[in-house]
């Protein structure tokens, strides 16, 4: 290879620097004129493919908190992602003991994490555990997370009921990795915000010893699972824990049941995402975020 520089290097070497001496100079009008026109050059000599390139996030910079364990959500939430938005997660550590008011704890937790990702300058933020977020009220959640970040935000159980609205289902089967305990706490939830859980079936998961096997149910396994709700007076099928492979099985559920399928981790980013504003649609996951 010859030791000479290419013209196109050469270019671009000169234009860095310029723009080294314009910035150096008092900043004057007539240098400030000098460095803009000096930018402008060094850009210009860039690839085209490299100077239309736009920062992450540049649409909207978003943050998730999860539970220490969910490893399911930020992998969903990426292969979902569209062009331009970014998901920055912060994982909540597990209390030692939820002894005393359990509330309390979620909203610490709720608190801890929204200074983390204030530290981000997201622009909204989701709470994404699906219990935790159905078993403490929104008046003390939602605030908590506003409050110590200055960025709008959601939760899962408030994205769960704003998208089975969204879809007409007020009838639906519910499937998820918990105990069956958990499942009619979450069915009564569901209950008080006018929607009726006609079938419902878990996994038994929910327990410090097992917590950590949610996400690795396999997709057969979650299809088989959901699809073991369906009746026929069920609207549409619910598939309840942020921490629960179902973006494999969204699209097939529904083709096989002819309903409507949503899932934690949907309904959570196509509610975020609509809240910040962006209306991009994604096909091949089911109704809610191809069509709403």
């Amino acid at each position: 290879m010859s030791g000479s520089i290419p013209g196109v290097a050469r270019s671009f070497l000169g234009s860095c620097t310029s723009v080294m001496v314009a910035s150096v100079r008092s900043r004057s009008p007539a240098t400030d004129t000098a460095f803009s026109r000096a930018m402008r050059t060094t850009l210009t000599a860039l690839p085209a493919t490299l100077r239309d390139r736009k920062a992450i996030g540049w649409r909207a910079r978003l943050g998730v908190a999860v539970p220490m364990t969910n490893t399911v959500c930020e992998a969903e939430f990426n292969r979902l992602s569209p062009e331009g938005v970014s998901f920055h997660f912060i994982r909540m550590p597990p209390k030692a003991s939820r002894d005393g008011d359990p509330i309390a704890h979620i909203v610490q937790e709720a608190t801890d994490a929204a200074k983390g990702l204030a530290m981000a300058r997201v622009s909204g933020i989701a709470f994404a555990c699906t219990a935790d977020s159905m078993a403490c009220p929104a008046d003390k959640l939602i605030p908590a997370i506003e409050n110590n970040s200055k960025a709008s935000a959601i939760s899962t159980a408030d994205a769960i009921v704003a998208a089975l609205r969204a879809l007409g289902l007020k009838k639906i089967g519910m499937a998820s990795p918990y105990r069956q305990e958990s499942n009619k706490k979450e069915a009564g939830y569901l209950a008080r915000h006018g929607i009726e859980v006609v079938a419902m079936a878990g996994l038994g998961l929910d327990t410090p010893e097992h917590v950590g096997e949610m996400s690795r149910v396999p997709p057969p396994k979650v299809f088989e699972h959901a699809l073991s709700v369906d009746r026929p007076e069920v609207d549409g099928i619910l598939i309840c824990c942020t921490d629960f492979n179902t973006l494999d099985v969204i699209d097939l559920l529904e083709k096989t049941t002819g309903k409507p399928v949503i899932s934690s981790v949907t309904a959570t980013f196509w509610n975020i995402l609509r809240r910040a504003g962006i209306k991009d649609k994604v096909p091949g996951y089911g109704r809610l975020l191809a069509e709403h």
